[in-house]
Order: C-alpha cells, then sequence, then structure tokens
C-alpha cells in the first residue's frame, strides 16, 4: 500500500506576494513559540533571543523587533493578576507582612518569567501578520 503525503510547501515570490496573514493564528503560533508562517520551526534560539529565521520556512526574523513592549505587557498582566489577589488576601486574611513577601515577590517573579516569552513571541507574530517590520512590500523575503 502506498502512503500518499503532502508535498512541502515552497516559498517564492509569487506565494510571498499572495500570501494571507491571519492574526490570530499567528498570535498564537508566536505564543507558543513557534514560526508565525509556518508553524513549524523555532522562534527563539535562546531564551528571549528571536533567530534569525525559521529552519523550516526560512522566514526572515531580523526585521521584528519587539524591544520593550513583551516587558510592559507582562509587568500589565501579572500586576492585574498579583495586585487584587495581594488586596484580597490582605482585606480577608491580613497575613504578616514576612509572609505576604514570601509570596508575593518570588509568585511575582515566577509570573513574570514564565509570561516574558511567550508575550514576546506573540509579538513577534503580531509584527509579521500585520507587516509591520522595516522592510517594504516589495521585498519577496519578508
Amino acid at each position: 500500500m502506498e502512503t500518499v503525503s503532502t508535498p512541502p510547501t515552497v516559498w517564492s515570490q509569487e506565494t510571498a506576494l499572495k500570501e494571507k496573514r491571519d492574526v490570530w493564528q499567528a498570535l498564537k503560533r508566536g505564543f507558543r513559540g513557534r514560526c508565525p508562517r509556518c508553524g513549524e520551526g523555532k522562534l527563539f534560539r535562546a531564551f528571549l533571543k528571536v533567530d534569525n529565521k525559521c529552519p523550516v520556512c526560512a522566514l526572515d526574523f531580523t526585521p521584528h523587533r519587539a524591544d520593550d513592549l513583551p516587558a510592559y505587557l507582562v509587568i500589565v498582566i501579572v500586576g492585574h493578576i498579583m495586585v487584587p489577589l495581594a488586596l484580597w488576601i490582605e482585606i480577608n486574611y491580613s497575613p504578616p507582612v514576612a509572609l505576604q513577601l514570601a509570596i508575593y515577590l518570588p509568585a511575582t517573579l515566577l509570573a513574570s518569567l514564565l509570561l516574558l516569552q511567550p508575550v514576546k513571541g506573540a509579538v513577534v507574530g503580531l509584527q509579521w501578520a500585520l507587516r509591520m517590520h522595516g522592510f517594504d512590500e516589495q521585498n519577496p523575503t519578508e
């Protein structure tokens, strides 16, 4: 019995110009640390270092710069979780300050570290989907 497999996607100038980019799919792929175009290749080569290109589809990641936006987004997300939780615990239970610091500081640090890479990947995916990078539309190797 012969197995049928789908041919690999070949990215050319024609496919790059006609390429439709789904924002939500690119966000999800970036959040998982995958290439926003193919969803197969790894986006990061180190914890927060975006790779130069996708090893699968050869998408160039160098023009996608997230800069400080992921850090600001993580601060907002973690702050909106930890501050109401800390206020609720303080109002209802009033634990000693030393116990609060022993819980909130490590929890905040851990939550921030766990969210930083996925949020940065989502920002890079959003930049790619919205074509927000330094290359003009004439460049087919974007």
